[in-house]
């Protein structure tokens, strides 16, 4: 009876101390320009040359503890039209890409290591899935776009399940030593259809019951049931449980979501992002202690061959396949192919498969180990570091030369401040003569002023920056109000209904995409505040022109504002983009949009009724290049 206490004990001991590691490593890694799973990895490297504690890990781990919630929060964010604009190229590169690598690493290391093939289409099965989360927490951080982040993830997403029912078919075929085609596409079809659809009929279910609930504490352990649930039921009708989760996660944060209310919303979001911060730093903690250090040496050169072939594979799926999309439904602009190519990290998934390999094996079941570990390290450590430098190389992310100029003029205001009000308490406190204080005060005011005349102008040539300051400062704003409304029901100033009713309109609002739009539309109007005649210009644009078109309107001082949820005009798959401006500059634009629009839009569904608009009636369309435009003049500008 005393071991479970002590078993107890050792456990607590262990958690806090990886709590602790994680907590540090994410304090420090703060200062260093490395992704945060980069930084957990090493850590965990470091402590596997001494380990303090022990820890094992096992494939039931990865897959029963840690995979369901990274993938389950990464799908819960994902919105169904996105994956939907994008749907082709993901298509093609979680399916026919993850085969297809399946195939050309199989048949690398099989002609470089001299593993027998079936084997060899082993690793190729279990190292085909990609991690993206370190690319992803870098396109966060970067301001990358959002079809770009979208992409990346979504792939991840779907290829591991793909993989995972890949890598089952090929290691019972290296077990039996025969392989059927025609059984082989049974399988695959058989389970990854199954997984789809248990996860679309839990979701279905959890969704009814959010409807009929209201209470967020309720409603967040529904959604941890559905996230372990969905995984564990699809595993027990043996099909794939990681679909099951990914299509439960989507249906839950795009249609179960709708039956809650906005605090709920928030809640759960933040539940989620706690639970997936916490999964995420342990699992790569555990994956850097988890190296066999002695094995990766012995192995080396054929973890060499592995890299070489997973890259080569990569490389060779990524460019045709993002071509062959471009050709279809033009999702992919170039230097994106580049991104995906570079951004194919492997993690989680090819870890626990490679732990999963059975004993029966023997010899090959040691090399597979080391060459997944070799890899994985490989992939994260010098892709992951790198995809920075190359996301600024590629001109897709990272500041640009006004957001810089912007963050040095605020950070000499936010100085200057500082000094003065030094100054100021010194001559209160008589550290400071009057006489000193006033050529002083003098000096800093003509500092202050000269530098609130640079930010003016700066904001009024360039407006996506006001853009980016005033959702910045009023999410910060409502999260103040958010706070106070818990100071005073904590006061017993509110009751609990009182509370509940005005929390709900503020997290309505931070929710609320007419937010931003609203505070876009206020921001136009200040830039065009001295124009005698004012424009709106409602531009529908194929997507994969969105960067250009974006990058371009913004080099002009007039950066667009992109409109959600109207697809019901711009057809599926379409971008709608609202434009302020002056009259005069109506011809200059114009030819902006035909230089960048190259893309005829998709017009199948464009609707021309116009019904539901914010604008009324629309006038006649003219075309811009690939561009469908609608003028309208404005007579009176009023806030609502």
């Amino acid at each position: 009876m005393d071991e479970f206490p002590e078993a107890l004990e050792r456990f607590q001991i262990l958690a806090l101390q990886l709590l602790l590691v994680v907590t540090l490593v994410a304090i420090a890694v703060r200062r260093l320009r490395i992704p945060y799973t980069v930084a957990l990895v090493l850590a965990g490297l470091v402590i596997s040359f001494a380990p303090p504690f022990q820890v094992q890990l096992t494939p039931e781990v990865i897959l029963a503890i840690f995979v369901p919630p990274l993938i389950f929060e990464a799908a819960l964010h994902v919105k169904a039209r996105d994956i939907q604009a994008m749907r082709v190229t993901i298509g093609l590169l979680a399916v026919p890409g993850v085969l297809i690598t399946t195939l050309l690493v199989g048949f690398g290391v099989h002609w470089g290591v001299g593993l027998e093939l079936p084997i060899a289409l082993v690793f190729g099965g279990l190292i085909s899935a990609t991690d993206p989360v370190a690319v992803v927490a870098l396109f966060k951080a970067l301001g990358a776009p959002k079809r770009l982040a979208t992409l990346v993830e979504g792939e991840s997403l779907f290829n591991d399940g793909t993989a995972i029912v890949v890598y089952s078919i090929a290691l019972a075929s290296a077990l039996a030593g025969q392989f059927s085609l025609l059984d082989g596409i049974v399988d695959f079809l058989q389970v990854a259809l199954g997984g789809a659809l248990v996860g679309l009929v839990l979701g279905w279910l959890a969704s009814q019951v959010y409807r009929r609930v209201d209470d967020y504490l309720i409603e967040t352990t529904i959604s941890t049931l559905l996230a372990y649930g969905s995984f564990l039921v699809a595993e027990q009708f043996h099909v794939s449980g990681v679909l099951a989760v990914v299509v439960a996660g989507i249906f839950n944060g795009n249609l179960g979501d709708r039956a809650m209310s906005p605090t709920t919303r928030i809640g759960l979001r933040n539940f989620w992002d706690f639970v997936a911060f916490i999964s995420n730093s342990l699992l790569f903690l555990l994956i850097g202690m988890a190296v066999p250090n002695e094995q990766l040496i012995e192995y080396v050169v054929p973890i060499g061959w592995g890299v070489l072939a997973v890259v080569i594979a990569r490389a060779v799926v990524v460019f045709p396949l993002s071509w062959l999309s471009s050709r279809i439904s033009h999702e992919v602009p170039i230097r994106w192919s580049v991104v995906s190519f570079w951004g194919g990290l492997r993690g989680a998934i090819s870890l626990a498969l490679a732990l999963s390999l059975p004993v029966a094996l023997g010899a090959e079941r040691e090399a597979l180990l080391a060459m997944t570990f070799g890899v994985v390290l490989f992939t994260l450590l010098a892709q992951g570091t790198t995809m920075s430098s190359l996301l600024r190389r590629l001109g897709i992310a990272g500041p640009t030369e006004n957001m810089l100029e912007f963050q040095r003029l605020q950070g000499r205001t936010r100085s200057i401040r500082a000094g003065r009000q030094r100054l100021e308490a010194m001559h209160h406190e008589g550290q400071l003569s009057r006489h000193s204080w006033e050529v002083l005060k003098g000096l800093y005011d003509r500092q202050q002023s000269r530098l609130s005349d640079d930010l003016h102008r700066l904001l009024h040539s360039s407006p996506e920056l006001g853009q980016q300051e005033v959702r910045f400062a009023r999410r910060e704003a409502l999260l103040a109000e958010r706070a106070s409304l818990n100071q005073l029901l904590s006061a017993g100033v509110l009751s609990e209904e009182t509370y509940s009713e005005l929390a709900r309109e503020i997290d309505d609002e931070l929710l609320s995409e007419g937010m931003a739009f609203r505070l876009e539309m206020e921001i136009i109007a200040e830039s065009l505040a001295g124009a005698e005649s004012i424009l709106l210009l409602l531009a529908i644009i194929h997507p994969a022109e969105a960067p250009a078109v974006q990058t371009a309107l913004e080099a002009s001082g007039l950066p667009p504002i992109t409109i959600h949820n109207a697809d019901s005009l711009s057809g599926d798959g379409n971008q709608m983009l609202l434009i302020g401006l002056p009259s005069d500059r109506q011809p200059e634009i114009l030819d902006v949009l035909r230089e960048t629009c190259r893309k005829r839009l998709q017009r199948s569904s464009l609707r021309t009724d116009h019904a539901g608009l914010p604008f009324g009636e629309l006038p006649a369309g003219r075309e811009a290049g690939g561009a469908l435009v609608f003028a309208m003049e404005v007579e009176r500008w009023e806030t609502w």
